[in-house]
């Protein structure tokens, strides 16, 4: 994945919108093995987990989370296009990932994507083996040598 210079180099913590806008570029460049999963997916960025969420989780702290992926409706893997009203969303909570990124020094927008990768692949009951693949299709050998969630 090309990163744009816009992502690299941050000097203050990325915003909500600056978060946003790194996910859906990586949403773009996802592998096709997981676009057809995902059909039109809607990213949602927040700071933190609702107070629902994080009760369903069972969260100790709010910092637990890095993203979660809700369906709206039956997983219909590989018939996405039969049912095109259906829009997934996965949320990325920005402090969380902020708190990843300043502790492993990693670059932001691999952070974001090693987190959609296993939001999404967890979601659709992929094995830790096929996530692990999807990342190093993405960023090479190095993938497995780092964990954000």
């Amino acid at each position: 994945m090309e990163t744009k210079s816009i992502f690299v180099g941050f000097t203050v913590p990325p915003t909500l919108e600056d978060i946003a806008e790194i996910a859906e570029t990586i949403l773009d460049d996802l592998p096709e093995g997981l676009q057809k999963y995902i059909g039109k997916l809607k990213i949602q960025v927040e700071d933190f987990p609702d107070a629902f969420i994080e009760q369903e989780m069972e969260l100790e702290t709010p910092f637990d989370l890095l993203g979660c992926y809700q369906s709206s409706g039956p997983a219909a893997i590989g018939h996405l296009a039969a049912n095109a009203k259906r829009q997934d969303t996965l949320y990325l909570y920005r402090r969380p990932l902020l708190d990843v990124w300043v502790e492993s020094g990693e670059d932001i927008a691999r952070v974001i994507n090693r987190v959609m990768i296993q939001e999404i692949g967890h979601h659709f009951g992929f094995s830790s083996d096929e996530i692990e693949m999807y990342e190093e299709d993405m960023f090479g050998a190095t993938a497995s040598d780092m964990s954000a969630s």
